[in-house]
């Protein structure tokens, strides 16, 4: 079984344009990121599907310097281009990550993976329901079931956001959900949206990484609740309704 994680990424973002190559310490987000994934034995490769928007340029020459794969595709089609994606990386299940999670402990996505390699599921996520900080968000499915959706899917959201069509139709797919172990942490926010997003994962990012740079989501829950008063520099922000209810 060839697992590929393919990390969706570009410079469009509506609230922070370009955050996917904001620095932290002279690093890009997206490398914090691809470190960290490396770091994931259970994945045999790694893929950033971008778009075929010159916008997006930046991103591949990133890919290029650093020797990642990618694939360029549709920018509104997301599920289209996870699926052409995965084909020519010749994939039998993938790993959903989005670029807006830098700090993703590999501990986490294999966990995920793990779950999904008993057989029982043909989808397994963290978030069908949410216990794991946001930030943490992570997907695996078979290819033949996203060949299912990519056939199948009518509806925009559908095909904007690659996987509601599994969780809205439940019926036809063998679900999986995995809980985190210290209880429900949802109310942490270590996604890259905004801003104040962007600060509070540079406070982590600057405080925890010199120390050890795979440190982990404990490490994090640690130094978070340590300063409780980081956690208000984005508790306002709402999380964009990307989310179908299921």
């Amino acid at each position: 079984m060839k697992v590929v994680a393919i990390i969706q990424a570009r410079m469009g973002s509506t609230r922070l344009p370009g955050k996917v190559l904001k620095a932290v310490m002279g690093k890009p987000l997206l490398a914090y990121q691809l470190d960290r994934l490396l770091k994931a034995e259970s994945v045999d490769e790694i893929v950033i599907a971008t778009t075929n928007q010159k916008a997006d340029d930046p991103i591949v020459a990133f890919c290029k310097e650093k020797g990642i794969p990618y694939y360029r595709g549709s920018e509104m089609d997301v599920l289209s281009r996870y699926y052409e994606a995965a084909k020519k990386y010749q994939a039998d299940a993938i790993v959903r990550m989005t670029s807006d999670c830098p700090i993703i402990d590999p501990s986490v996505v294999e966990e995920v993976i793990a779950v999904y390699k008993t057989g029982v599921y043909e989808y397994v996520s963290n978030t069908l329901e949410r216990s794991f900080p946001r930030g943490m968000d992570t997907e695996i499915f078979s290819m033949a079931i996203l060949k299912k959706a990519y056939d199948e899917a009518d509806q925009p959201f559908e095909r904007e956001h690659v996987t509601p069509y599994f969780y809205l139709h439940q019926s036809l797919f063998k679900l999986g959900n995995v809980c985190c172990k210290h209880g429900d942490m949802s109310e942490h926010r270590w996604t890259v949206d905004t801003e104040e997003d962007f600060a509070l994962i540079k406070t982590i990012i600057e405080q925890l990484y010199p120390r050890n740079p795979h440190f982990t989501l404990e490490e994090t829950l640690a130094l978070v609740e340590a300063h409780p008063e980081w956690s208000k520099i984005n508790a306002h922000i709402e999380q964009k309704k990307l989310e179908v209810q299921k």
